[in-house]
């Protein structure tokens, strides 16, 4: 903006700021362009915003943001500055520090995503600088690098979650999220084991295994849940409580992925299912903490003992479908929702975080509800 088209900003009381307008109307206090307003946030940041239709707005706007200032105590404020200063690096790594109830796996993951498409672009930018605007920029960069829609929805959400903690916090002064579109990540299409699959793949597996897939595909257990299958988790005949999962690489015990220490969920417990635990238990024995799956060398097992032993399984099956361990809890969403369960308790079940992830790759698997619908409707007429 050339300065002949600013008029003179109109100064307040020191530290209020001040406001104008960006026209060359001889007569402005009559003409129809906007007042802007300008200020330094609680960060030290100068700002601009405009849109005021008259002078009296752009004063309330100016009292509201000194008034937020003056009530806000020095030693606070003096500690959102000092966020706002951080580069976004150190910042991200002392959030994820911070962040106790994520088990070792979600950290590997977080800092794999930092690391691979986040750090590489924002690394070295202060907190306080970030604006809705950079963060479609960091789009951008993601979309001309080819990233795949995934990895970009992984990196956005990382981002989203360590800025709004700055925001949060009084590091950011405004959410730089607010009119972002976010990568929009759709699902490929998912391999469902069929029920004959299941069955020979069992047939062919050790009896770890067996127990592992009815576990994955009768009660939804992620692999490491399964890994940690106990007898004193059936809390009842048809109920199987999940208290915890065995890290897939350290072999060691962890708590549930989006669960606090101590918390737990439970899932429904089929009779096959159930019956398929006690003749495990009696046929190898339990130990004296109820553990029921070890390796040779008394560990429990990990991620690399369950791909040897599935991908010998479906060899000597013959099956040759891109099928994974992860298909099985596939398998136990698809029972579930062509039963008519309804899709927020299969979520729980499946301990996801965000219904909406459930809705993102199971809501082709429920029936036509609009056309059920119009069935059950007409019935009613």
């Amino acid at each position: 903006m050339s300065q002949e088209t600013r008029t003179m900003a109109t100064p307040l009381v020191r530290g209020m700021g001040s406001f104008f307008k960006n026209c060359r109307c001889t007569r402005q206090n009559r003409c129809a362009h906007p007042y802007v307003v300008r200020y330094r946030d609680g960060t030290g940041r100068q700002r601009e915003e405009t849109g005021f239709t008259t002078q009296q707005d752009a004063l309330d706007r100016l009292t509201k943001v000194y008034n937020e200032k003056r009530r806000t105590p020095e030693r606070q404020a003096a500690s959102q500055r000092e966020i706002g200063r951080h580069r976004f690096g150190p910042y991200a790594a002392s959030w994820l520090a911070r962040q106790r109830h994520y088990t070792s796996g979600s950290v590997r993951t977080v800092n794999q995503v930092l690391k691979s498409q986040v750090l590489p672009v924002l690394e070295s930018r202060r907190v306080n600088t970030f604006t809705s605007t950079v963060i479609d920029d960091f789009i951008m960069s993601m979309e001309e690098r080819s990233v795949g829609l995934g990895a970009q929805q992984n990196a956005y959400d990382t981002l989203k979650k360590i800025l709004l903690d700055a925001y949060r916090r009084g590091g950011i002064a405004e959410d730089p999220f607010v009119g972002v579109v976010s990568p929009e990540y759709i699902p490929r299409k998912i391999t469902i084991p069929t029920l004959d699959e299941i069955r020979a793949l069992k047939e062919e597996g050790s009896e770890e295994l067996r127990l592992v897939i009815d576990l994955m595909h009768g009660c939804g257990l992620r692999n490491g849940e399964a890994y940690a299958a106990n007898l004193e988790r059936l809390v009842a005949d048809d109920v199987y409580r999940i208290t915890e999962q065995i890290d897939g690489r350290t072999r060691r015990t962890a708590r549930l992925k989006h669960r606090k220490p101590g918390e737990f969920r439970e899932s429904p417990l089929p009779a096959t299912v159930r019956d398929s635990v006690l003749t495990f238990a009696e046929n190898k024995g339990v130990e004296e903490n109820g553990y029921l799956i070890r390796t040779q060398r008394s560990l429990h097992w990990g991620h690399s003992t369950m791909q040897y032993q599935w991908w010998s399984a479906r060899k000597k099956a013959g099956i040759t479908r891109k099928l994974n361990p992860y298909s099985l809890r596939h398998f136990f969403a698809s029972n579930c929702l062509s039963k008519g369960v309804p899709i927020t308790d299969v979520a729980e079940w499946m301990g996801h975080s965000n219904i909406n992830m459930t809705f993102r790759i199971y809501r082709h698997l429920m029936p036509a509800s609009v056309g059920r619908a119009a069935r059950l409707l007409n019935e009613g007429l």
